[in-house]
This record gives C-alpha cells, structure tokens and sequence, in this order.
C-alpha cells in the first residue's frame, strides 16, 4: 500500500489549515520511531521512496485506534479533560477520583480506545471491544501491552530530547500471515501531545497551559473563536499561527530525531516528485 502524508491539518473531525512541510515531517518522524520501535513490535514499513510517502504492507486493520494518555489534558470531546469536565468518573474501563485539574500526570499510563467511526471517533472499553467483536481478547490483550510499551519508551526518549509526550494514538493491523504489526503513524505532532519539559511543572502550578509543540494551540483558537464541530463554515487560521505550526512541526522532528529536516528542492513539482520516486520505487520492488 502506498500512503502519501499531506499537508493538511485536522481536528475536530474538520480539516482546519494547511500547513507546509506537515506532510514531510508526519512521514519522516514516523519512521524514525517505527525504526526505534522494531524492538517492541514489528511494523509494516516496506520502503519510504520520497519524503512524504511510506510503502507499507497492506495489513488487515483493527477497527480501533489505541489511544494512550499520561496527563489529564486535552480540547477535543474525546479528550480526557472535557469528558472529566462533565463528570464522567469512569472513561473506557478506566476509574478516576475526583479533584484532578487539566494537565495535571495521571498516577500511570492508560488506554482510552476509540472507535474508527466514519464521521467520528467514539469512546469504547476493552470489555466492550471484545463484547462487539472487534477484536478477539487474545488480540486486544497483546496490542493494548504493545500500545502501552510503545508510549511508556516514547516518554522516556522524549524526556531524554527534553520534551513530554503527553498522549498519543496507535494503530495495529494484521498481516496476510497474522501477525499483529504496528501501522499508520507513530508519535507524531499530528497523533500526539508534546510539552516542554523544563517549563511544565512551574506553569501547572501557575494554572498556564503548557508550552506545546505540536496543533493543540491551533485547536485551542479555533475552539476560541467558533464551534468547530457545529458551525457550517470554519474561520480561516490566521497565516501567523499556521506559519508559528509549521516551525513547531519542524523543531520537533529535529529535536527527537537528533536531525536536520531536508528540505526537497522546489524547483520539481511535489506531484512530479512524489510519482517518479514512488515508480522508481514500484520497479525495485517488481525486481
């Protein structure tokens, strides 16, 4: 399967923006961590020809998508914070106390699935994943460890980088011979939560919200300044913050990859580039 990332940006089951280099570097962080993490679970990564494509095997998809979180935070109405905020106790299998404030650390990791919906996402727990049957339990018990290895040696490498991962989403599929791979994307700013490191614990006191690096302050406007799930048409984000976004996206490829993002040369059209690396690339593997 050949999986060309975009420039686009959504949210809000909305695509909000587009933002330049995104595409690039969605593809390329990914496959820096799904070369970091061979060692928990295989992956389905074939090839990547150009820098916004991957070759992937094409798996049999688990129609749910493992979201793991370590911060009470977030904006969307899966998000942990706004289902709290209403009072829910007891999230996709999960019992909270009362008394947490947003962005405050969970006491440990957890896995708050959703469903892969057509139109949206919707909260379901691990009981219930295996009630519906979409996922057998033998299944669902093995990825929901590997999800939560994945996310437990993410924080450790971007503590390491200087930055928290604060949560995240996985996605698994099996391969023709039944093997459970890890697919889609991996800690991106695009399925992820960055914050600053040295700067959290004295702007949670404050009651700040934390310095990001990733769209959650581009969600934050655009909850600001209309209804994104009810209003017909969006606002257009203003070029400022989208350009602030594109710098941000940059900064975190660098930073956890320990590498400079290489800009392709734009002399070449992206759909010329893009078509003669991805048939170059088809030949190799017809060889």
């Amino acid at each position: 399967m050949i999986l060309v990332t975009t420039d686009r940006l959504s949210a809000f089951d909305r695509i909000l923006a587009t933002v330049p280099f995104k595409g690039q570097v969605l593809n390329q962080t990914s496959l820096w961590w799904f070369n970091k993490t061979k060692h928990i679970i295989s992956n389905a990564v074939v090839s990547a020809p150009d820098p916004n494509v991957t070759i992937a095997s094409k798996c049999k998809v688990f129609p749910v998508e493992f979201v793991v979180r370590g911060y009470v935070t977030g904006t969307t109405s899966t998000s942990l914070w706004t289902v709290y905020q209403k009072g829910i106790r007891n999230y996709c299998g999960n019992i909270f106390p009362d008394g947490l404030v947003k962005n405050q650390k969970l006491t440990e990791n957890i896995l708050t699935p959703t469903t892969k919906a057509a139109d949206h996402d919707l909260p379901i727990s691990g009981e219930e994943i295996v009630e519906r049957g979409l996922m057998s339990r033998e299944d669902f018990e093995y990825v929901r460890e590997k999800a939560l290895a994945i996310f437990s040696f993410g924080q450790e490498v971007a503590a390491d980088h200087g930055l928290i991962l604060v949560d995240t989403k996985y996605e698994f599929g099996k391969a023709p011979d039944g093997t459970i791979l890890l697919i889609d994307e991996v800690h991106t700013p695009d399925s992820s939560r960055y914050w600053v490191q040295a700067s959290y614990e004295e702007r949670f006191k404050k009651g700040l919200e934390p310095e990001n690096i990733d769209k959650e302050f581009l969600r934050l406007w655009f909850k600001e300044n209309c209804d994104p799930y009810n209003d017909k048409e969006l606002p257009q984000a203003p070029i400022d913050l989208v350009s602030e976004l594109a710098k941000r996206y940059i900064i975190l490829h660098d930073t956890i990859t320990g590498e400079n993002l290489q800009i392709s040369d734009i002399k070449e059209g992206i759909h010329d580039r893009i078509s003669r690396n991805v048939s170059d690339a088809l030949q190799q593997l017809q060889r």
